[in-house]
């Protein structure tokens, strides 16, 4: 397991698992960050989370080094409720749908870096499955 990866979360690890190609490096530290993806130069940060953290780290990469951000945005999600022993209770399509003006919306903290030539944004609109377990503990 590498660095930045014991706490990652399905989406993140999913995405990373999907954009990742032989030869690139992962989780690789590149002035004092540690970066999702390096491909030939270019440094890959999957974002799953809000942009006002990440802002700072972007505005010191800038600089140096093209930033390509993936950026996603879950478009449909289908809720699938367990058992404690695991067999399925009910399963639902959520009703709410999303797009990529959502992923827009979303990068107001970052928008005096949007113009950067170093910088690439990439929305990528994903089905998502959560999962519930009726296990007593309310996860």
């Amino acid at each position: 397991m590498g660095i930045g990866t014991l706490a990652e979360k399905s989406l993140h690890a999913a995405l990373k698992e999907r954009f990742a190609r032989p030869g690139d490096l992962q989780e690789e530290k590149v002035d004092g960050y540690v970066i999702d993806i390096v491909r030939d130069g270019t440094l890959i940060e999957i974002q799953t989370g809000g942009f006002s953290g990440f802002k700072m780290k972007l505005a010191s990469l800038l600089p140096r080094h093209p930033v390509h951000v993936i950026y996603p945005v879950v478009a449909e999600r289908e809720c699938v409720r367990l058992r404690a022993d695991g067999s399925v209770v009910g399963r639902r399509k959520s009703p709410r749908r999303r797009g990529v003006l959502d992923g827009l919306g979303e990068l107001g903290p970052i928008s005096p870096l949007l113009m950067d030539p170093n910088l690439t944004v990439e929305i990528v609109l994903v089905r998502e499955e959560l999962t519930t377990v009726d296990d007593g503990r309310g996860s």
